[in-house]
């Protein structure tokens, strides 16, 4: 549900052809959900609007660009004051290798993914800057062998 009204289908048709091609024209875009083009491009409009629909991008392959070494790191802080969470978010925002960071429930405070060339770039990121943190308690590192599923569309 969006700010003030709920998706119909159309919209959520919209939704699921963006994510697969986000380059497709309003008029292409119209044909697959049975609207008119003037109609989609109110559509869209109001769903980014609304905060549905985020800016356009295009997806890289890491493994092309020299990083197809996919990590996933827990990482357990020294305490959770505001401060220290605070600087350890802020550290994680400003590090391009990791490109994904969740706060967790559980044993770990935070799962990290991290994308680097090979093994050896991972140490030297995880032993030279990660753990040297001062927000930082201790880390656990796992390297996934293979991707047996990624995509970045949400169900609608």
């Amino acid at each position: 549900m969006t700010q003030g009204r709920t998706l119909d289908a159309i919209d959520r048709r919209l939704l699921h052809e963006l994510q697969r091609d986000a380059s497709l024209s309003h008029a292409e875009l119209a044909e697959r959900v049975g609207a008119s083009s003037a109609s989609c491009w109110r559509r869209i409009r109001a769903l980014e609007a609304d905060g549905v629909l985020g800016p356009p991008v295009r997806l890289v392959d890491a493994r092309r660009v020299g990083r197809g070494v996919n990590v996933l790191c827990h990482i357990k802080i020294r305490n959770h004051s505001a401060e220290t969470t605070e600087a350890f978010e802020n550290f994680v925002a400003a590090r391009d290798e990791i490109i994904e960071c969740y706060s967790m429930s559980g044993d770990w405070d935070y799962l990290l993914r991290v994308l680097v060339a090979d093994v050896e770039d991972y140490n030297r990121f995880l032993m030279r800057t990660v753990l040297r943190h001062p927000s930082v308690a201790t880390g656990s590192t796992h390297f996934a062998l293979s991707q047996v599923k990624y995509t970045t569309a949400v169900p609608v």
